[in-house]
């Protein structure tokens, strides 16, 4: 990435709205952006910084399904550049490897960092998570609210759902059904 353009871009943005960089406010403003837009917006632009952990899977170990629930997603609409943010759940069934819980969290947060639309965002992470894993299905679900529908156009609240299902839990209605209701509890927080 580079941010230089970054701030640059954003400087033109700021002087065709007519905003005033001499006031405190606005002054240091095209630089602070570049560094919030390129080390953390988008930092899932750039290479990896985790590796996934991955464990054998026992011999006595049934495939059962791991799931993981209301992993925060903050992400950019690619349409308009406006947040978008909710919860992931990602589930999958081993079979020779298991994930380390918190990668989970991780393979959501690098691929949540960029601008996009969430379709691609859930499928992304169900086809990486195929990739490293080689799982016998995968599932995610991503529940979002886009500021780019509540604060323009329409000017609406709402949800958008999207899920995503690879190998068992496309093939398979009752591991289809059984990661739906799971997806679809409430966090302990709410018991």
């Amino acid at each position: 990435m580079d941010k230089v353009k970054v701030r640059q871009g954003v400087q033109l943005l700021l002087e065709g709205l007519g905003v005033d960089l001499e006031s405190e406010h606005f002054r240091d403003t095209p630089e602070r952006t570049a560094k919030a837009w390129t080390d953390e917006l988008c930092s899932g632009l750039g290479e990896k910084n985790f590796s996934l952990t991955t464990f054998a899977v026992g011999a006595s170990y049934e495939s059962s399904m791991v799931v993981l629930q209301h992993i925060p997603v903050r992400s950019v609409c690619a349409h308009h550049l406006l947040p978008f943010y909710g919860e992931a759940t990602v589930a999958y069934i081993p079979d020779e490897r298991l994930c380390g819980l918190s990668k989970l969290s991780r393979i959501v947060d690098y691929f949540s960092r960029r601008p996009q639309v969430q379709e691609e965002l859930t499928s992304d992470i169900a086809n990486f998570l195929c990739e490293q894993l080689s799982p016998q299905g995968a599932g995610v679900i991503v529940k979002a609210t886009h500021m780019c529908m509540a604060m323009r156009g329409v000017s609406h609240d709402g949800v958008m759902t999207t899920s995503s299902l690879k190998g068992s839990f496309l093939s398979e209605g009752n591991v289809r059904a059984e990661f739906m209701a799971l997806a679809n509890t409430h966090s302990l927080n709410k018991l």
